[in-house]
């Protein structure tokens, strides 16, 4: 795949910094962390130092339902942490795992697919999910992926999807689950999943509080959607309701207007800027995080491939939604 436009090309640069060398992952010393937010459900994350790209915790966090009518999962990290992520669910139950859903498509949630699959479990995410699994990569993708997840196991595809605008119900062990396809915004298959009866929402990756927001340019991600997807989880949270971001440390719906503030911030910076004539060199050396560097752990951090911060990241993706040449 060559790419020769320089906007195409920043946006596959970034979507490469986002799987970050996965084959530089020592799996082997990634462990299971479990936290218990429910009588009946826990999240599941990997422990911190690992993953080059999430250093806050290895992989993407894993949310689970048990009861005596079967487990049901929300993602399922990298898929050489598998045997490791059942291990830790068979300490919390013996029951089937019946339901996994994905919240978007990224190899950090949906690796461990075909170990589910193999398993039982019902796959089950949006369309596009289904779409950007069966497609194959560029090379240097793939590359970058190592063996974090398979690119040609039928088992990582999604078995039942749904499109946008579209909420599934699920009734499991005296809970009813809320699966809900969101606007683009972390990628073009975004999810989150509601459980009612604990009052926890797993909100995917358009939201995290380590390193600045990521969306995915090359998968239809947009900044635009990321506001109208924080705006969908503050009228669906209640003020105690625990909200489970794929990375980070979980928050509460007063942590998101913040968030949704800063995004709209620095975009309306940025869109000036462009209107001004500014490149995106002149745009990133002005700093224009600079007001939120101190709150916003990981910001300045370097990724790889040369690529500079997270905030530099941050800024170029607005730079290239907002048509910047």
């Amino acid at each position: 795949m060559k790419i020769t436009h320089p906007v195409a090309l920043a946006a596959t640069l970034l979507l490469t910094s986002a799987f970050v060398q996965a084959q530089e992952i020592n799996f082997t010393k990634a462990e299971i962390l479990t936290q218990q937010l429910a009588p009946d459900f826990y999240t599941l994350t990997g422990s911190p130092a690992v993953d080059p790209g999430h250093p806050e915790g290895a992989g993407g966090r894993i949310g689970v339902l048990v009861g005596p009518e079967g487990i049901f999962v929300v993602d399922a990290t990298y898929a050489p942490l598998s045997d490791k992520v059942v291990a830790a669910i068979r300490k919390l139950s013996t029951a089937p795992i019946r339901f996994l859903v994905d919240t978007h498509s990224h190899p950090d949630h949906t690796g461990g697919n075909p170990s589910f699959a193999r398993l039982g479990a019902l796959v089950i995410a949006r369309e596009e999910v289904w779409q950007t699994l069966s497609l194959p990569l560029p090379a240097a993708i793939a590359a970058a992926i190592g063996s974090a997840a398979s690119l040609t196991d039928p088992a990582r595809l999604p078995v039942l999807t749904y499109g946008s605008g579209a909420q599934l119900k699920f009734r499991l062990n005296g809970e009813t689950v809320d699966v809900i396809a969101m606007p683009p915004a972390h990628t073009n298959g975004d999810t989150l999943v509601r459980f009612e009866q604990a009052d926890v929402i797993m909100i995917g990756d358009f939201y995290r509080n380590y390193g600045y927001p990521f969306v995915d340019l090359a998968h239809g991600g947009s900044f635009a959607g990321v506001l109208q997807g924080l705006d969908r989880v503050m009228a669906l949270a209640g003020r105690d309701t625990r909200l489970v971001p794929g990375h980070g440390t979980l928050v509460t719906r007063a942590d998101l207007l913040p968030y949704r503030d800063m995004i709209v911030s620095v975009r309306k910076t940025v869109q000036q800027m462009i209107h001004n004539g500014r490149s995106r060199q002149d745009i990133l050396a002005a700093k224009v995080t600079a007001p939120y560097d101190a709150r916003v752990p990981g910001g300045q951090d370097a990724l790889p491939l040369g690529l500079g911060t997270s905030a530099d990241r941050f800024v170029t993706e607005i730079y290239t939604e907002l048509g910047g040449k």
